[in-house]
């Protein structure tokens, strides 16, 4: 592998082909069905909260919701890094993480979260032999797979014309005592 394809698989060198940031705004449609099947007790932190979309289905619904983002985006605040921020805690963390940072946040948020984790990620994500450490090293307790494609854009919530999704997504949930291996359910 060239110097140039090593740099753009560990995201040294933003690859054309992805949003820089890795900002893909989570559908509404996405956070109200993780609400039908999970229930959040107390305080939840969006650490990557971008431009709101998570956040504000989670306000609508009665959450207090603390958002932040490394990037200001006009929501929350800006210019906190999630991953070194030792300071913030909450009862929940609910998220749709950058990609390339997936299991850094997760194992983040399970440290400064006291009940539940959720994060939206890629089904593809369960794959991996140091990802299967993390999963079975984890409360890992319940895997939402989506049964239709949701539409993530890059860089904006998707509009009316907009083709249909291209990758298969699920919400990843931690609760912090569960025991045993995680279930597995879908959503509409």
């Amino acid at each position: 592998m060239g110097r140039d394809a090593v740099a753009f698989v560990r995201g040294i060198i933003p690859s054309p082909d992805r949003e820089r940031d890795d900002f893909y705004p989570t559908p509404p449609e996405g956070t109200v069905a993780l609400l039908a099947v999970e229930r959040f007790e107390g305080t939840i932190w969006e650490p990557a909260c971008g431009d709101g979309a998570i956040s504000r289905v989670l306000e609508a619904a009665g959450h207090e919701v603390i958002s932040t983002d490394l990037i200001d985006r006009g929501y929350g605040r800006g210019g906190v890094d999630f991953l070194l921020d030792w300071q913030t805690s909450a009862d929940n963390t609910i998220t749709n993480p950058p990609f390339k940072h997936a299991e850094a946040f997760a194992e983040h948020a399970l440290r400064r979260s006291r009940r539940k984790v959720a994060l939206l990620c890629r089904l593809g994500w369960l794959e991996g032999q140091g990802r299967r450490r993390m999963f079975t090293g984890t409360p890992l307790a319940r895997v939402w797979v989506f049964s239709s494609r949701l539409k993530m854009q890059r860089g904006r919530l998707a509009r009316e014309g907009d083709g249909g999704g291209m990758v298969a997504f699920a919400w990843f949930v931690w609760e912090h005592g569960h025991q045993g291996a995680p279930r597995l359910g879908w959503l509409p």
